[in-house]
């Protein structure tokens, strides 16, 4: 109690400045408008009794939860599904789900502000999408008699170790979690050191494996590269952040001696940055269009701005090689999820920064799928390359599919431990 105690008086303190970051006013960002009231548990109720509630944080863990949440509704069609995220970004990614499922803001992790949200939804579980684990929350949630489970649970070797650091705060946590479906048996080896029992451990595999690309995605990417240019070498620097873009623009400038024609499309991480990468991008007098604005793309265009949110697939479909950001800023983020390219059978280029997807990364890798550079200088030189070599493209393509497939399955896996976890 005492540990809760301290944890709640630092939150005291921080929350006015993790709630300014939350509601500030930002490009791109959608705004919370009367809803901000949900984050304090002034939630309205949903249709139905006892719903199963999945939390999904922001866009990324949104994204990730669509194929369970469809196999949950598939499996209890006659069971309320309710979403939670934090951020207003992640409910517009929920949104798309339509009438499947129905949509509240988390509250912020006080313990009264969990009861509000508890008292007016009456969930009959809690599933929480990767490791999105707040002592509070876990507390009150279970000490309400709500099973809480935690899905496509990653633990990287960086992080077990700073929670051996706080081990007691890891256990206040641990304690309040019925069960953790792992991506790989080295996450759940790292739980298990950490105090977790092994009967509240199952590796399931990630569920991101079981994406869906639907076909009018591709007939849409198709449509956008014919815009673009279908001739020409095109290749996508995917969730770049601050930093980064000015090493993709310097990758970029060789590649353009060896390929002239060749376009870029770069997609900053966050909205706020769409403005910033365009005077980046104009300061280096390269000739770039917006996908929001009125101008038509020429041969002569350059770069292409993605400044639009929950289009990523459509931009991988349409280039040739993606890179993938977070990986060139040395260890600020450690990357961003390889499979959304490889699912769209893309040659996938990384820095060599990746330790929060260090086992996807090296499966792709290990199959011929992925190459690491180390720099921008090494990005500009294998990108030229692989922009010449289409029959090795071709075999990176056919090696990112392949992984992918062996993969899958476990959303079904997912369902198996639920139904038993749910049955009560």
């Amino acid at each position: 109690m005492l540990i809760r105690a301290l944890y709640t008086l630092l939150l005291c303190l921080a929350s006015p400045v993790l709630l300014f970051g939350l509601y500030k006013k930002k490009p791109g960002k959608p705004t919370f408008g009367s809803r901000w009231k949900e984050h304090f548990g002034f939630t309205p109720p949903v249709r139905g009794q006892r719903p199963i509630w999945v939390h999904a944080v922001s866009v990324g863990e949104s994204i990730a939860a669509i194929p369970v949440i469809k196999a949950l509704k598939a499996a209890y069609p006659d069971t309320p599904i309710v979403v939670t995220t934090t951020t207003s970004t992640g409910a517009q990614q929920v949104e798309k789900l339509g009438d499947l499922v129905e949509h509240r803001y988390m509250p912020i992790d006080f313990a009264w502000c969990v009861r509000g949200f508890l008292r007016a939804v009456r969930p009959s579980a809690m599933l929480i999408m990767e490791t999105e684990l707040w002592p509070n929350t876990l507390a009150t949630v279970h000490s309400a008699g709500i099973p809480v489970i935690v899905m496509n649970a990653r633990l990287s070797a960086r992080s077990a170790t700073r929670y051996q650091r706080f081990q007691p705060v890891f256990k206040l946590i641990a304690r309040h979690l019925d069960h953790i479906l792992c991506l790989h048996q080295d996450d759940a080896d790292r739980f298990a050191r950490l105090g977790i029992a092994a009967s509240r451990l199952t590796v399931t595999g990630s569920v991101k494996f079981d994406i869906h690309i639907d076909e009018s995605i591709r007939k849409q990417a198709q449509q956008l590269r014919t815009v673009l240019g279908s001739a020409r070498p095109v290749w996508v620097a995917a969730s770049t952040h601050k930093g980064e873009d000015e090493q993709v623009l310097e990758a970029f400038a060789a590649v353009r001696h060896q390929h002239p024609d060749s376009l870029l499309i770069l997609v900053p991480r966050h909205p706020e940055r769409f403005d910033q990468v365009e005077q980046l991008c104009l300061a280096q007098s390269l000739r770039c269009v917006r996908r929001t604005g009125d101008q038509a793309v020429t041969p002569e265009t350059q770069v292409y701005l993605a400044d639009t949110m929950g289009e990523m697939l459509l931009f991988l479909g349409a280039a040739d090689i993606t890179f993938m950001g977070g990986s060139l800023i040395g260890d600020r983020v450690g990357g961003h999820n390889m499979l959304e390219p490889a699912a769209m059978g893309k040659p996938t280029l990384t820095g060599p920064s990746f330790y929060n997807f260090a086992d996807i990364t090296q499966q792709l890798r290990d199959a011929g799928a992925l190459e690491v550079c180390q720099d921008a200088r090494d990005l500009g030189e294998r990108l030229s390359v692989l922009l010449a070599a289409p029959e090795q493209r071709q075999c990176m393509s056919q090696a990112a599919l392949n992984v992918v497939r062996q993969n899958q399955g476990a959303v079904n896996k997912t369902l198996t431990v639920l139904a038993t976890l749910l049955k009560d």
